[in-house]
């Protein structure tokens, strides 16, 4: 692990954030353009990630399944709102064999191992996994199909950040099929309500979710809904999404079912899904200066015990660390007792907090008398000291604090980041200045939205609410209040 320190926040935001990463042993960039290397910590915080969200999945019914990671280039070209969308992320296989050069000094595509029809890495997968769906749905009684999918995508972006954009990442996709579109509007709006009590319960953040405009909904989809929490730089970030098909996919699939009066008809479609792009919003959201601070929930280490010792006292110190330990671990999961002799104490107390483990022990000689320890918490850095006695009780109830506690940070960030707008000048000073989180109502047309993108690269991130207003941008009366922001 790097020694080195942290760059503050108001000296550079953007290499605080991989100074976190890197210091954190998060990731790293690897060899491949624009991808990374999740490190076995940062891949622990997305494992507790996954499991959590994985179980909210399952309640709604949903069944995990596995599809491929190739498409046939035409399955994609079939919706054709849906290959505009994607056309400029795609990767494509052309070739299945490679040949040694004639000198012998490497290898060369070998041009007679062109495939006929060429197959693009997924960049989401609705199209193998309707394909599919074709094949599995003939009546009524085969719905509703609810099925969700970890993997992996492949989206060939041109600026690449760890974990908040990136050519690889990591995500699940849920894919349902109805037998109405009340049916499929009602599991979208579960999707989301379900991301944004995970965003709440696991993530400790608070965010803003509602219906995308035309022009930031989903590649084929009749409407889309987005999940967008607040950074510390000012700044949204999108982490979910939720999307009605309606029929469009269907029919392009061909995906038919014989309904209870012996009529043949096309269902209708949901698919939703979070990414690898969450652990960046965790970084940016709960982070400090010294480092990483992690939500409890999620945190590989919730608890990292350090001994303090001199070569003289070591076993006597040990025998009440271990003790205490013993207690803890009976009440507390994803304990750790740091017993390394071949680094000080004070090298492990900067790494830990650079992990952002959200409670950290220190037990020295001066401690069993007394029977005490000393607790440090990782979000405030406060000291106390508690009995051993009732230590299991005592941790679990900071535990369940820091995360509560962590909630009340990212809802403060998002309420003193949101500003009412009623003027243009006054929408393009906040974005000037401090940014953040802009209601305002407009007029829903795409020339005015696409103004004020590229006027003050501020867009469209949600919509707020109805009313009565002015359009932000061109004056015109409007009943609907949106959210505007720039984002990442």
């Amino acid at each position: 692990m790097s020694n080195k320190g942290i760059t503050s926040r108001s000296e550079s935001y953007s290499q605080w954030y991989l100074d976190i990463i890197d210091r954190a042993q998060l990731a790293e960039n690897s060899s491949v353009r624009g991808c990374m290397v999740i490190k076995p910590y940062g891949y622990a915080i997305w494992e507790n990630i996954q499991r959590e969200l994985d179980l909210r999945i399952k309640e709604m019914g949903v069944s995990n399944a596995y599809f491929p990671l190739f498409i046939p280039k035409s399955f994609l070209s079939k919706e054709a709102s849906h290959v505009k969308g994607f056309a400029k992320e795609c990767a494509i296989v052309t070739h299945y064999r490679l040949k040694e050069t004639k000198d012998g000094m490497g290898v060369e595509v070998d041009p007679e191992a062109k495939l006929e029809d060429e197959l693009i890495v997924r960049p989401t997968s609705e199209t193998i996994m309707y394909d599919t769906f074709s094949r599995w749905i003939e009546s009524w009684r085969d719905l509703p199909l609810k099925i969700n999918q970890w993997a992996n995508i492949v989206r060939w972006e041109r600026r690449t950040r760890l974990f908040l954009r990136t050519t690889e990442f990591l995500w699940q996709e849920g894919h349902t099929v109805h037998e109405s579109h009340e049916e499929s509007k009602k599991q979208v709006i579960e999707a989301l309500e379900m991301y944004k009590r995970f965003a709440r319960e696991v993530l400790a953040l608070e965010m803003y979710g509602g219906k995308k405009s035309e022009s930031e909904k989903f590649a084929g989809a009749v409407d889309t809904y987005g999940v967008e929490a607040l950074m510390q730089d000012g700044k949204a970030l999108q982490f979910g999404t939720s999307h009605d098909l309606g029929q469009n996919f269907a029919k392009v699939f061909n995906i038919k079912y014989i309904n209870k009066n012996g009529e043949l008809e096309y269902p209708w479609q949901t698919s939703w899904g979070v990414s690898t792009r969450m652990m960046g919003a965790i970084v940016m959201s709960h982070s400090d200066d010294l480092g990483l601070v992690l939500p409890p929930i999620i945190a590989p280490i919730k608890v990292v015990i350090i001994p303090i010792y001199k070569e003289g006292n070591k076993d006597k110190v040990m025998e009440f660390v271990k003790d205490v330990e013993s207690k803890l671990s009976t009440v507390v999961d994803r304990v750790h007792l740091d017993e390394r002799d071949f680094v000080s104490v004070g090298f492990k107390f900067n790494e830990w907090e650079k992990k952002g483990v959200p409670v950290r022990i220190e037990i020295g000689e001066r401690d069993l008398e007394k029977k005490m320890v000393t607790i440090v918490r990782r979000d405030t850095n406060e000291k106390e000291e508690i009995s051993v006695n009732s230590i299991g009780n005592d941790i679990k109830i900071i535990l369940d604090n820091i995360q509560s506690e962590l909630l009340k940070r990212s809802q403060k960030i998002l309420e003193e980041g949101t500003t009412q707008v009623s003027s243009y000048k006054e929408f393009k000073d906040i974005l000037k200045g401090k940014k953040g989180f802009l209601k305002a109502y407009w007029c829903g047309s795409k020339e005015c939205e696409d103004a004020i993108k590229y006027e003050t690269k501020a867009t469209n991130r949600c919509f707020s609410k109805t009313g009565k207003g002015n359009c932000i941008y061109c004056g015109k009366e409007s009943d609907k209040e949106w959210v505007f922001a720039m984002c990442y």
